[in-house]
């Protein structure tokens, strides 16, 4: 008999020399950082912010229950973040970053035995009438950017949920106002990008790191950390201003399938960017609903776009007039925290209200397939399981193509209405370990889904095995700009992020 103790010993034993050595790295880094920063931005374990900033993410997975930095960053300037990169670099050092926290995949947003950098103290946003821009700094959160900016009567095209991060415009981004104005990042202006050796650049459309800035729409954590955006200003209105109508209607589940249908009609059919939909199925603890989220920039909801939705049989609505601010707080309060949460992306094109009973029955199909998921588990192993449709409609991808002048972005979907997918289970307050039933179930699910061939994933919503990139219109000029940026890999071999480059 063959005894496999000996090379079992052997790779452990390597296995944790390895492991050592990196650890060792990580020490040094941090203490060179303590020396060259100071400790009141450097701080380990037995500092005043350490536990507070470990366990920010949203996701409990990500948290200090799960990870421990050998030091974390909180930097209050860009040159911070460039001594940070530069250090980790020449030690080769694992690292992640912290904005927002709303990463539902484990590892990136938060690292074990490495160094995080936080932008919990670099939370400014700003608006500058003379270039009728805004700047962003990486710390900022949607809702009170919404709130700071709404005396100016502008915004952002940012985020849907109030307490979500910057995070969000590296992916692209959806928004209450993209079916006007495109995906969240196709509104750059300027960008200030650390590399990974800890080089500064800026980044325009038209500077000679127009790749770059193309790639930071949509490359998600890949190429460098953002510093400062500078993104087009919107024209709102104040809070007095009740330009937008609007609201959620809640259904009961015998209107599911009509509630599917309307979904798929509505990103076919509809053509004015004025009008805005968000659909989410959901089941908490044992009750399942339907929410519409129906807005329009205008005095009422027109019947020939919202009739369809208006018709199905409901159980509850509040329809009134709205402000923009009230539209960009509507959501406030839905996302839970410290929690562990499962997300996985798909996505379908719409069928015809008249005639595409075929592709109708793709969405009924995603339906049944996640109304079989979240009856088989009690709410004693998944609290909350959720099924997401945002429309991405032709005026929001027209308006990132590269010929309108703002440099495209990697994402490049075809001119094709679609709607953007995505299955959310939460699990209860307090559970640190997703079950082998719960990750299979989730798995069969991304795979036996439908999507539409040629459509891309939305990365911020993904599941961290999904080759998200590659799903892209962009994704070969994305590899060859990653290429360029990171000839060494060093962000791949030492953060966690997207797959396929």
């Amino acid at each position: 008999m063959v005894s496999y103790f000996p090379y079992i010993f052997l790779f452990l034993s390597v296995s944790f020399k390895g492991f050592a050595l990196s650890n060792e790295a990580a020490q040094i880094a941090c203490n060179q950082l303590a020396s060259t920063l100071g400790t009141t931005l450097i701080e380990n374990s037995t500092g005043p912010d350490f536990n507070n900033t470990v366990s920010a993410p949203r996701n409990l997975f990500n948290t200090q229950i799960n990870f421990s930095p050998a030091c974390i960053v909180l930097a209050q300037e860009a040159s911070d973040v460039q001594v940070a990169m530069k250090t980790i670099f020449q030690h080769e050092v694992d690292y992640a970053v912290l904005a927002g926290g709303h990463s539902a995949n484990e590892g990136w947003d938060n690292v074990n035995g490495g160094i995080l950098i936080s932008f919990e103290r670099m939370d400014q946003v700003s608006y500058d009438p003379q270039r009728d821009t805004i700047t962003i700094q990486p710390g900022v959160r949607w809702g009170p950017a919404a709130v700071a900016l709404e005396p100016q009567g502008v915004a952002p095209v940012g985020g849907r949920v109030d307490d979500v991060g910057t995070g969000l415009l590296l992916g692209g981004g959806l928004s209450f106002l993209s079916q006007a104005h495109g995906f969240s990042a196709d509104n750059f202006v300027e960008l200030d990008v650390v590399l990974v050796n800890g080089s500064m650049v800026t980044a325009t459309a038209v500077n000679e790191y127009a790749d770059l800035f193309r790639a930071l729409k949509g490359g998600a954590n890949r190429f460098g950390i953002v510093t400062r955006y500078e993104v087009q200003a919107i024209h709102t209105g104040k809070s007095e201003e009740k330009t937008w109508f609007g609201g959620s209607i809640t259904y009961p589940e015998d209107s599911f399938e009509d509630l599917a249908r309307a979904i798929s009609h509505f990103v076919h059919d509809n053509v004015d960017p004025r009008a805005v939909h968000l659909s989410n199925f959901a089941r908490v603890g044992l009750t399942t609903t339907a929410t519409a989220t129906l807005f329009y920039n205008g005095s009422t909801l027109p019947q020939d776009i919202f009739g369809e939705f208006l018709s199905i049989p409901s159980l509850s609505s509040n329809l009134t007039s709205l402000s923009y601010l009230d539209i960009a707080l509507a959501l406030a309060g839905t996302s839970p925290l410290g929690q562990g949460t499962l997300l996985g992306a798909k996505a379908l094109i719409g069928g015809s209200s008249s005639s595409d009973d075929s592709t109708d029955q793709l969405y009924l199909n995603t339906l049944h397939l996640w109304k079989n998921l979240s009856d088989s588990f009690s709410p004693s192993e998944i609290a909350i399981s959720t099924l997401d449709f945002t429309p991405v409609p032709i005026s929001q991808i027209s308006y990132g193509r590269p010929e309108s002048g703002r440099g495209g972005n990697a994402i490049d979907p075809p001119l094709v209405g679609y709607n953007q997918i995505v299955i959310g289970n939460i699990l209860p307050v307090g559970v640190k370990v997703v079950s082998e039933e719960i990750e299979d179930a989730v798995r069969l699910f991304l795979e036996q889904a439908p999507s539409s061939p040629g459509i891309p994933l939305f990365i911020n919503e993904c599941d961290s095995n999904q080759e998200v990139f590659a799903t892209y219109g962009g994704y070969d000029f994305l590899k060859a700009t990653y290429a360029k940026y990171d000839p060494t890999r060093f962000n791949i071999r030492h953060t966690n992020g997207p797959i396929g480059l």
